[in-house]
C-alpha cells in the first residue's frame, strides 16, 4: 500500500506535465516520513513476524573487522566510482539514443533503468539465492519507494520543469499495473513469487522494452 500510495502522489504531482521546485521538496519529505515510518515499523514489529537464524545475513566477502579509516576510504573510493559510472552512463545513453534515432526518454526508459537497476538486480539474486525472499523483494519495493519519493525530488529541486508527457500517460500506467500484477502475483501464490510468475515478469519487461524501441510513438495528454 505504501508503494501505490508513493506512486499516486508522484503521479498526481507529474500530471500537469511540470515537476515544481515545491512539489520536489514534498515527495523529498515524503521520503523523510517514510524513512522515519519504516524506523518505527523495525523498533516495533510484527508480532507474527520471526527474526531470521543468526549468521542469515553473513557475507564471506565482508571482513568480520574493518578498521574505520579503511571502512572511510573504501566508501569515498566507492562513492566517488559510482559518481564517476553514472556520468559515464548517462554520456553512453544519449550517444545510443542519437546513434539508434530514438528519444533520450526511450533510452532513459530502457538502458539507463537497466543499467542503475544492476546493483538492486545482483543483491536480489544473492538473497533470493540464500533463501531471504522478504530481502529480495523488500530490496525491489523500496527502491522503487525511494525512487519515487527521492530520486524524483531532486531534479525538481534542482532544476525544476516540464516532464515528458508520455511518461504520465503511458508508462507511468505500465508501471503500476506491473506492480499491481506483482501483488496479485504474490498473493495468489501465499505471498511467493513462483520460477513460472517470475520468468512472466520478465517476459513483461521484454515486451515493453522492445515495444519501446520498435514504436516509441508517444500519446498525448487530453487538451
Amino acid at each position: 500500500p505504501v508503494l501505490f500510495l508513493s506512486m499516486a502522489v508522484a503521479w498526481a504531482f507529474l500530471w500537469d506535465g511540470v515537476l515544481s521546485r515545491v512539489e520536489g521538496l514534498l515527495l523529498l519529505s515524503g521520503m523523510f516520513l517514510l524513512v522515519a515510518w519504516i524506523g518505527a515499523q523495525g523498533r516495533n514489529p510484527d508480532p507474527g513476524y520471526s527474526d531470521p537464524p543468526p549468521g542469515a545475513f553473513d557475507h564471506d566477502d565482508i571482513p568480520d573487522s574493518l578498521p574505520t579509516a579503511k571502512a572511510i576510504v573504501l566508501f569515498s573510493v566507492g562513492l566517488i566510482l559510482l559518481l564517476a559510472g553514472s556520468r559515464v552512463l548517462v554520456w553512453g545513453a544519449v550517444g545510443i539514443a542519437r546513434d539508434l534515432g530514438v528519444s533520450e526518454l526511450v533510452v532513459g526508459l530502457t538502458l539507463v533503468a537497466l543499467g542503475t537497476s544492476l546493483p538492486e538486480l545482483a543483491a536480489s539474486v544473492a538473497a533470493a539465492r540464500r533463501g531471504e525472499q522478504d530481502i529480495a523483494v523488500g530490496n525491489v519495493v523500496g527502491s522503487n519507494m525511494f525512487n519515487l519519493l527521492g530520486v524524483l525530488a531532486l531534479p525538481g529541486i534542482i532544476a525544476p520543469g516540464e516532464v515528458d508527457r508520455a511518461i504520465i500517460v503511458r508508462d507511468f500506467p505500465i508501471m503500476v499495473g506491473v506492480t499491481l500484477l506483482l501483488l496479485l502475483m504474490a498473493v495468489n501464490e501465499r505471498n511467493r513469487i513462483g520460477r513460472k510468475r517470475g520468468i512472466a515478469l520478465i517476459l513483461v519487461f521484454v515486451v515493453y522494452f522492445v515495444t519501446l524501441f520498435w514504436n516509441p510513438s508517444l500519446p498525448r495528454l487530453p487538451g
